[in-house]
């Protein structure tokens, strides 16, 4: 495995950064929050003009046909970027999953419009008993029809379309039709905000291939394990700057050693993270057996660190770090919001575990 960027890859992430600090800005990003969807139009359409809605879809799809590790160097930046709105929703997770799960005639229907920039979707998984294992999904369908209460449904509001998670398979049913309502629920992050979405006898159809929903998710974990990453990268960047400025006894705080080693712990911990996430797009794009325990470590250590990480920012920043014209704390929202999504620490720890005693169960047989 290469452990460095390509070039394309390079200019890739170089051209991501300045096209999220021209056309979002925090200032932007401020503004998005107080709108309710956190979604933008005209940023939509100028993402897709640079092809980030369709980046790891095929060309048949009008997608750009890159790879997974490309996918993660653009969450990186829009972490980064705390870039509000659906894009992580509609591109890494429902995208992802209808790659894997929708069949050709599906994609056209669903996953074309959205590398065009012309549809947003997400996906609805968990319920009331709040478990990421589609094992203990309950909601059901019936003759096409859904019925039942998601909850914590990512940019629902802004969604054309949802994925359902079902127990006898995954569906697509558009938001505006009958039978569905979408109510939103409170939550720390505001640029991405979260809904419970009821469906009372709503139509649906039915994914050609349920079981790439799993795969889908995986792709979306590890999106969101680099999103995390690139928080952390600006979380870093904004205290040691903040270090280096805020003065006390007349000399910079950065100068006393206490306030170095929580800088140096916070670099440690982004690294790590950022090691884990790429680790973990690249055994996904070359289907290396270890790929969904490379996903599950990649995520247990980013939301870990995503928390630890801003933990030491706010405690660098004290008082300031809680002041609403303070961005650092935004990033900590976004970290904290994101350490439960698809599933936290304990959750992929538990995973890995299964996923170690399976091997090791498929290894004693064959031997």
């Amino acid at each position: 495995m290469q452990f460095g960027l390509s070039d394309s890859q390079q200019l890739l992430k170089e051209n991501a950064r300045k096209f999220f600090a021209a056309e979002c800005p925090m200032a932007q990003v401020r503004r998005l929050m107080e709108t309710g969807t956190a979604c933008d139009q005209p940023l939509w359409n100028k993402m897709a003009e640079q092809g980030y809605l369709g980046i790891i879809f095929p060309e048949e799809y009008d997608g750009a046909a890159l790879g997974k590790v490309d996918l993660i160097v653009l969450m990186e930046e829009a972490g980064r970027a705390l870039l509000p709105g659906p894009f992580f929703s509609t591109v890494a997770l429902a995208g992802a999953v209808l790659n894997e799960a929708a069949t050709p005639d599906q994609k056209k229907k669903y996953l074309a419009p959205i590398c065009r920039g012309d549809a947003r979707a997400t996906v609805a998984i968990l319920e009331a008993g709040a478990s990421w294992d589609p094992v203990d999904i309950r909601l059901a369908c019936a003759q096409g029809r859904l019925s039942g209460e998601k909850l914590f449904v990512t940019d629902a509001a802004a969604a054309d379309f949802i994925l359902v998670a079902a127990r006898d398979g995954l569906y697509v049913a558009e938001a505006n039709r009958e039978g569905i309502r979408i109510e939103l629920m409170s939550g720390l992050d505001l640029t991405r905000p979260q809904y419970s979405v009821r469906l009372q006898n709503s139509p649906a159809e039915k994914l050609g291939n349920s079981a790439g929903l799993a795969r889908g998710l995986e792709i979306a974990t590890a999106a969101l394990a680099a999103e995390l990453v690139g928080g952390m990268q600006r979380t870093l960047e904004l205290t040691v700057e903040y270090a280096k400025m805020r003065k006390q006894f007349g000399k910079p705080i950065g100068s006393y050693q206490a306030v170095q080693h929580q800088c140096a712990d916070m670099y440690l911990e982004t690294e790590s993270a950022r090691s884990a996430a790429y680790y973990a797009a690249w055994a996904l794009e070359e289907k290396s057996p270890d790929a969904s325990a490379a996903v599950s470590v990649a995520k247990l250590y980013g939301s870990d660190a995503g928390r630890a990480v801003g933990n030491r920012g706010i405690q660098v920043h004290g008082g300031m770090g809680f002041t609403w014209e303070n961005d650092v704390h935004l990033y900590y929202r976004r970290a904290k919001a994101s350490e439960t999504m698809l599933g936290d620490a304990t959750f992929h720890r538990e995973r890995l575990a299964r996923l170690v005693i399976d091997s090791q169960d498929a290894l004693a047989k064959s031997a």
